[in-house]
């Protein structure tokens, strides 16, 4: 199992999870973003950084994720995208998306894309990652990753 992560927006403390869970596992990690991304010194811990533009890291992962690899990303299209391929996807938030939960997240998106287009005026994004959500994504990712290194 390859970790990847959609690192142009991931908070700083779920980044901090992932290397530590890298580090006790040895997994690779990957963060990709159109920025650098500091990580430790160590060989399965890198940061790949790709040309800025629309869905440019997006792409670069669904072209690397392969079967049983992590992808780690809030971007709906995205984890649709990598599900597709036999990776497992994984929000920020703790949120394990499914072939069973995507296509209804997709159409939530979509509604929400409609709505925004014809000016129906939005109030904010998400809530800022709390606690809960941190425990979340490290409970979650802790069964991932107990699976992938039997």
């Amino acid at each position: 199992m390859h970790i990847w992560v959609d690192a142009d927006a991931v908070p700083k403390v779920i980044k901090e999870v992932l290397i530590k869970a890298s580090m006790r596992t040895g997994l690779a990690l990957t963060f990709v973003a159109n920025q650098p991304v500091a990580t430790p010194s160590v060989p399965h811990i890198r940061s790949l950084q790709v040309e800025k533009g629309f869905d440019i890291a997006d792409n670069e992962i669904v072209r690397r994720a392969e079967p049983n690899d992590l992808v780690i990303t809030s971007d709906i299209p995205l984890a649709a995208e990598v599900l597709e391929k036999g990776a497992h996807a994984l929000s920020p938030r703790g949120e394990r998306f499914t072939a069973n939960t995507i296509g209804a997240r997709l159409n939530m998106r979509d509604f929400m894309d409609t709505m925004r287009a014809s000016g129906v005026p939005q109030h904010g994004g998400p809530p800022p990652l709390n606690l809960q959500d941190r425990q979340e994504f490290a409970n979650q990712l802790d069964r991932l990753l107990a699976k992938a290194v039997k």
